[in-house]
């Protein structure tokens, strides 16, 4: 991404102490608690508002020394300096071991290939009732007569139940569902006809080692005047996915697409790297390449730094390459209509960084959370960089050091609203197939793309069912924030 922040980051680290006395070394029973303090004093965000981070705290290493010794972990030194004060951060995140730090893999799982939910079965106590939120493409069930929308009671012919639906679920790596009809009151189970004799109707079910598709289901739909993409997109946005994103945009740029859903109901979130936003950004515009896509504002201390040594350094342009070799596939569009299920710190700066240029239309359950910080990767080194860290630990830190702004110098702390509001259950009586205008909340939102008045609003969960469990929701990644990465000078 960046190549620009070349100079020593520890021109930051405490200047009050001058000299390099013998006094000023390192004892290394505080060496790891040293490198927590100095590189929070120097980058956290928050550091002005933390009075034990303060420059005037200390007035020498032997004194900073005593107070890194008054903490039993290192652990408890971080909570104590990121929780002081009006702050309260819970993004920010010690590394007890930095060989752990990698990009995040291709997403895999074992998995029967139903993602479904459960919900209370009326008028009983005990039992409950599973249905199929929606079927993995070339999973075992794909291969199997299940499809999304419809009901089980029952696995090996056992009852599910609140206590045992967990377990008879996803604790076998096979089993048989067996199936029902439900009209929201009354579950019948399903049967069949075999030899003319009646037979529950089944489905068998295997878990096996499963690559989840970067793409869920894109497709081309002509609704009104408009020619519409749809991207049914349930990954995180990291590096993995990027050049398949970048081929479903040529696709629909060959299709002549003039407007785009993108439908993240399902999408596990989780954060990611700000380069990878840029580049999704720029695949949905195009028009704006060198223009910026996103400014930093530092702490108190970095900021002014920054901007008088490498004021660049603290813009993000658009860009049109994916890397040296491969250009963006953009599509120059006015408007994008992001489906949501909740929030997405990935997702809220996609939004408001293309807020300074195009039309950018939520529909949403809830407001989303304002996740409006950025993270950086320190290790224990004269420049904070991986190499030439100290050998003698593993500790690292992802503090949050930023917040993000767009063009017209707006953020998101307080979160955006939604456009057009929808229903956090979708109703399982009526759940239509993905991509198609059977689905409600694609119907919905086309009506919004073609401008068409709204209809009456939708009754959320109308028969007051009671919702347990969601299968894909416990896939959903820890929202830590987002990374920038930084090309740092080699000190070995």
């Amino acid at each position: 991404m960046k190549t620009l922040y070349k100079l020593f980051l520890s021109f930051f680290v405490l200047v009050t102490f001058y000299s390099c006395t013998k006094e000023d070394e390192i004892p290394i029973d505080v060496e790891i608690n040293d490198f927590i303090w100095k590189s929070l004093n120097a980058y956290y965000l928050n550091q002005d508002l933390i009075p034990n981070l303060s420059d005037r705290r200390f007035n020498s290493q032997p004194e900073l020394n005593n107070f890194l010794r008054q903490f039993s972990t290192p652990e408890d030194l971080f909570t104590s300096l990121t929780s002081q004060g009006s702050s309260s951060d819970s993004k920010s995140v010690l590394i007890s071991d930095n060989n752990l730090i990698i990009e995040p893999e291709i997403r895999t799982s074992i998995t029967h290939g139903m993602e479904y939910g459960i919900i209370a079965e009326p008028g009983s106590t005990e039992n409950v009732l599973g249905y199929v939120h929606y079927i993995l493409p070339n999973s075992d069930a794909s291969n199997q007569p299940i499809k999304r929308g419809e009901f089980f009671y029952a696995v090996d012919d056992t009852q599910l139940t609140r206590d045992n639906f967990r377990t008879l679920l996803e604790g076998s790596d096979s089993y048989e569902l067996y199936m029902a009809s439900f009209n929201g009151v009354d579950v019948v189970a399903d049967s069949i006809l075999v030899s003319t004799v009646k037979t529950p109707r089944t489905i068998p079910l295997a878990k096996s080692g499963f690559t989840h598709s970067p793409i869920f289901l894109s497709k081309n739909i002509v609704s009104g005047s408009n020619n519409i993409g749809y991207l049914l997109y349930n990954n995180d946005f990291s590096s993995n996915y990027i050049n398949s994103l970048n081929t479903t945009f040529l696709q629909f740029k060959t299709q002549g697409v003039n407007q785009l859903i993108l439908d993240l109901r399902y999408n596990i979130g989780g954060g990611g790297f700000v380069e990878n936003i840029n580049k999704i950004s720029s695949m949905i515009t195009g028009q704006f390449t060198g223009q910026p896509f996103l400014k930093e504002r530092w702490n108190t201390k970095a900021q002014p730094w920054f901007e008088k040594h490498q004021p660049d350094s603290l813009i993000t342009n658009f860009t049109d390459k994916i890397n040296a070799t491969t250009s963006i596939n953009s599509l120059e569009l006015t408007d994008v209509y992001i489906l949501m299920n909740g929030s997405s710190s990935s997702v809220e700066l996609l939004i408001n960084s293309l807020n300074s240029y195009i039309n950018v239309h939520i529909i949403n359950s809830v407001d989303t959370n304002g996740n409006n910080t950025g993270s950086i990767t320190l290790y224990n080194s004269i420049d904070y960089n991986f190499f030439g860290r100290n050998l003698n630990h593993t500790y690292a830190l992802q503090p949050i050091v930023l917040e993000f702004l767009n063009n017209d110098n707006a953020t998101f702390n307080d979160g955006f609203t939604p456009d057009m509001r929808i229903c956090t259950q979708e109703d399982i009586l009526n759940l239509g197939e993905l991509g198609e205008t059977s689905d409600p909340l694609l119907n919905e939102v086309l009506s919004l793309v073609n401008n068409i008045p709204p209809s009456p609003p939708v009754i959320c969960n109308p028969n007051n069912f009671e919702f347990l469990f969601s299968s894909f929701n416990r896939q959903r990644l820890v929202d830590i924030g987002m990374f920038i990465k930084r090309d740092l000078p080699n000190t070995n």
